[in-house]
């Protein structure tokens, strides 16, 4: 029995022995790794060529304001026809000034603005500053500005950014200038909140159960032919985008590069973003689904939202 009892306690020493040189070392268990990603993206990626030369007729701040403007900056001053929608949240209608040859996206929250909307179209802009001229909760910084008009959030993105001496950026006067500009413009250039294409109705199901409420923006249209379909409250929305003739996809470059998805040839889940994209023939399909809060969304969930409309994607 003493023999036991010795043999236990050399035991017991030795191995607290072990667990102290462990912890003299630093070694700590490596932490385990997330099992969700949860996506932190405003705005879903945009298919390429969506500057405004294509896109939804009907009204926009940028032709509302092109001629005014011109003689205010005493510049030449044009605006592309079109618009478009970014689906993000706040989800934006957007349109393209040049100015002196210059481009310049001013984009209009389809939706009556929320708190924090300034706040979040300003993630990503680095150094940040108020902007008393557009209001006490105005913002700018290095690539854009943001504000408030009536009722809904404004943001003014030049292609070169603001004060930043590059060949397409602009000024900050003349960032200010367009902005007041637009700001007098949006009241009447405000869009209606439902844009529908018979179409996108056969996802429009599966698109409310995911918001968890009935829709109150749409905004369906064609760009070339090849069709965008948004759905939107004021806290999630569904976009489906299609591309004809797209030769990349730009997601494939990013490293890590991205998940494979049972679906088209090739297709792509990028849980981060959330974003599935795929190509077909000559179609490259964009389906994302936001919330905000940000929540995972799983490659089952938006399979679901983009499902009801595949046999017109993989014809």
């Amino acid at each position: 029995m003493p023999r036991r009892l010795a043999g236990a306690l050399v035991l017991l020493l030795l191995t607290s022995g072990c667990a102290v040189a462990q912890r003299a070392n630093g070694t700590t268990p490596r932490p385990a790794l997330p099992t969700t990603v949860v996506p932190t993206a405003v705005a879903p990626p945009q298919a390429e060529g969506l500057d405004g030369t294509a896109g939804a007729p009907g009204p926009q701040v940028c032709t509302a304001i092109s001629r005014t403007l011109a003689a205010r900056l005493n510049h030449p001053v044009a605006a592309k026809p079109n618009a478009w929608n970014d689906g993000g949240l706040p989800a934006m209608d957007l349109c393209t000034l040049l100015v002196d040859g210059r481009a310049v996206t001013i984009g209009v929250s389809a939706l009556p603005s929320r708190p924090d909307s300034l706040v979040r179209l300003m993630k990503g802009a680095g150094g940040v500053d108020s902007l008393p001229e557009l209001g006490p909760e105005a913002l700018i910084g290095e690539s854009r500005l943001v504000f408030h008009a009536d009722g809904h959030a404004v943001r003014v993105t030049p292609a070169g950014g603001i004060d930043l001496g590059t060949p397409d950026g602009i000024n900050r006067a003349t960032a200010v200038a367009i902005a007041e500009a637009a700001r007098d413009a949006v009241p009447r250039s405000l869009r209606p909140a439902r844009q529908v294409d018979e179409t996108c109705q056969l996802s429009n199901s599966a698109a409310e159960r995911f918001v968890r409420a009935q829709v109150q923006l749409r905004r369906d249209y064609r760009v070339k032919g090849a069709l965008t379909c948004i759905w939107g409250t004021r806290d999630a929305t569904v976009s489906i985008v299609e591309a004809f003739g797209q030769k990349t996809i730009p997601e494939t470059q990013q490293i890590p590069p991205p998940q494979f998805a049972p679906l088209g040839d090739p297709g792509y889940y990028l849980p981060e973003t959330p974003e599935l994209v795929f190509r077909q023939g000559r179609r490259v399909v964009r389906v994302t689904a936001l919330t905000d809060p940000p929540q995972p969304v799983s490659l089952d969930t938006l399979t679901t939202l983009v499902d009801p409309m595949l046999p017109l994607f993989l014809r």
